[in-house]
């Protein structure tokens, strides 16, 4: 049991640690001046599930899901 706890810590590091890195490589929300002539209606903004924020938007809710659920079954496991 103590071997699969152990287990459990590690892979918490590891998806804290990436959790945080994705968070941080996401690009600011703010539109700046460009939204102002109508510039946030691009390509890239209609197609924005394809896009890099997309990407890095889908690869956080995953990772704080997973972080979660492996939260949950550590308290589960200490028990």
């Amino acid at each position: 049991m103590d071997t699969l706890i152990l287990i459990g810590q590690i892979i918490l590091v590891i998806l804290g640690l990436f959790l945080v890195l994705v968070i941080l490589l996401q690009p600011a929300k703010t539109a700046g001046l460009g939204s102002i002539a109508g510039g946030a209606e691009t390509f890239f903004g209609k197609n924005k599930s394809k896009s890099f924020e997309g990407r890095m938007v889908f690869l956080t809710k995953i990772a704080a899901a997973a972080f979660l659920v492996i939260s949950a079954v550590m308290v589960f496991l200490q028990k």
